[in-house]
Order: structure tokens, then C-alpha cells, then sequence
């Protein structure tokens, strides 16, 4: 589904960009003519992808940057490392998926996944403001947001911690932060855009092989095959992030997930419902990402 650009080099800057649904979004940017820059929390890790993507896609051009989300301290470092001095793409993927039924937390005393997922978003949105005059921002949500409530008076799970109900309230705060920084955009008469996407139900094991970043066995891949009639692999799940980032019928706002009940498929727009609707959330949550965080992308103006 690769969209190929014209002649103007465009930048893109993927987060978690050197594995899984990340990867693919960053190599499906890269054949279609883009320069992209990868986050990775592990310099070797985006070495090693950006060696995969040069050797699927000639003349492509990588680079990387360190970026550790959870660590908000670091993230003005980061944002200087970035090598361009605008970007017509930002796809905000990275997430963590927390097995530990213990809660952790950041340096900063946030929540781990939380931290990670949305918090670390926020603010790199804040400190990239400057480059993302006319950028796309498209942020990386999940099928499972739609089951989640958001309680906030309780973002950081300090009275009730469940790692999998964390994973899924952060990806619904990702998609709050999405519409809600659509709608200041709109308001501002901004030429950027907040896009959200989810990439439906991508498994490894139907993921082809991209080594050293990711290597799928031949008995990996049959014992996948039935799963394959519901769900997707990772090269696939990238293609709503890829639709979003570049097709021109894309408008600010919108949302686009997998054709076949929201689980596979090319991508289609979606209407945004139920806890994704909710304006007034999102903007509860957007004053309260800035408290957390300490950065306000405050130049946006919120509508009247």
C-alpha cells in the first residue's frame, strides 16, 4: 500500500521506531521517498533497524535518534538530536505492554506505562512544536482503548494497579490527546494535523522476518496460519500509521484502524465513539498531561 512521493524529501520522525508495528511504519515511509528518523531507547536496536530498512529499500535514508519517553528530562536532548529543522511527519508508536503485576514508576514518579505511552508523547509534541508547522501528527492507539474508561482522578493507577488495564487506559489517553490536539489545531487555523490510528490485531508470528529486528521460524509461521483469518502481522498493522502520514485525502481529526471489524485489512476511516468522543475528557486530560509533565503545548489554542 506504499504511497511514493514526488522529488521534495520529505522527514519523518517514527517513535519506537526500530521494532515491531514501529519498524514497518518506518520502512513503509522510507520506500515511499521519505527521510526518516527513528526513536529508540537503544542505540544498537536503531542501528540494526536502520540497517534492515537500508537493505529492503535502496538509497533509503535513516538515521536515529535516543529517545526514552519515560524519562522526561531527557527529552529536550532528544529533540536536539533530531536532524532537520521541520517535519512533515511525526508518528508518536512507541508504547510498553507491562507483564509485572507490580506497579513501577519513572524517575519523575509517574507511572510506568503511562509514563511511557502518553506522557512522554505530550511532551515531545510540546518541545518538537517549533518543527510541525504544517506536520502531520499521528498518534498510535489500540483496539483495546475502546473497552477503557479513564479515571482522572486516578492517571498515575496509585489505588488500583492491573498492568493490562494500565496498558489500556494509556492507549485511550493517546487518542484523547489525538482528537483533543485535532480540535485546538482546528481552532488555532493551524496547518498541522492530529490523526489517530490503531493497528488492529497484529501478531508476531504473522509478521514476515526483517532480521536481525525481527526473525520469524517456519513453525512459527504455520502454527500462526489459522490466526491469520482474524488477525494480521505487524507489516501489516503499520498501514493505517503509513495512510495517515501520507495519502492526501487524510484530514485533521480523523481516525483509521483495519477494514475487517477494526482486526485486519487495508486501512478505513473509523467514527470516533463512546469513550473516544468524550471532548470533555480529552481536554481534562490535555490540562493535566501539562501539570504532569511540566510542558504545555499551550500555543495551541483551545477552541472558545
Amino acid at each position: 500500500m506504499t504511497i511514493v512521493l514526488g522529488a521534495i524529501m520529505r522527514t519523518a520522525l517514527v517513535t519506537g521506531g526500530n521494532a515491531g508495528i514501529g519498524y514497518f511504519i518506518a520502512e513503509h515511509l522510507a520506500a515511499a521517498g521519505l527521510e526518516v528518523v527513528l526513536g529508540s531507547r537503544s542505540a544498537a536496536r536503531g542501528r540494526a533497524a536502520a540497517g534492515a530498512i537500508r537493505a529492503r529499500v535502496p538509497g533509503a535514508r535513516v538515521a536515529c535518534v535516543p529517545l526514552d519517553l519515560a524519562d522526561l528530562s531527557s527529552l529536550t536532548t532528544s529533540v536536539a538530536a533530531v536532524p532537520a529543522d521541520h517535519l512533515d511527519v511525526v508518528v508518536l508508536n512507541a508504547g510498553v505492554l507491562l507483564a509485572d503485576p507490580i506497579r513501577r514508576e519513572t524517575a519523575a514518579g509517574h507511572e510506568l506505562t503511562f509514563a511511557t505511552n502518553h506522557l512522554g508523547h505530550f511532551a515531545l509534541v510540546a518541545l518538537l512544536w517549533p518543527r510541525l508547522a504544517k506536520a502531520r501528527i499521528v498518534t498510535q492507539g489500540s483496539f483495546t482503548a475502546r473497552s477503557a474508561t479513564l479515571d482522572l482522578g486516578d492517571l498515575q493507577s496509585t489505588r488500583s494497579y492491573d498492568p493490562k488495564r494500565a496498558y489500556e487506559r494509556s492507549k485511550l489517553a493517546q487518542l484523547l490527546f489525538a482528537f483533543e490536539l485535532a480540535r485546538r489545531l482546528e481552532a488555532a487555523g493551524s496547518g498541522a494535523a492530529g490523526l489517530a490510528v490503531h493497528p488492529g490485531g497484529a501478531l508476531d508470528a504473522l509478521t514476515p522476518s526483517r532480521p536481525p529486528v525481527h526473525v520469524r521460524t517456519t513453525a512459527q509461521a504455520l502454527r500462526a496460519v489459522p490466526a491469520g483469518l482474524v488477525l494480521q502481522g505487524k507489516h501489516a498493522g503499520a498501514r493505517p500509521a503509513v495512510h495517515a502520514a501520507l495519502d492526501p485525502s487524510v484530514r485533521n481529526g480523523q481516525l483509521w484502524g483495519p477494514r475487517f471489524f477494526g482486526l485486519r485489512g487495508r486501512p478505513r476511516l473509523e467514527r470516533a465513539k463512546g469513550p473516544l468522543a468524550d471532548a470533555e475528557t480529552a481536554a481534562r486530560l490535555w490540562a493535566a498531561s501539562a501539570e504532569l509533565t511540566g510542558v504545555d503545548p499551550g500555543f495551541v489554542t483551545a477552541p472558545a
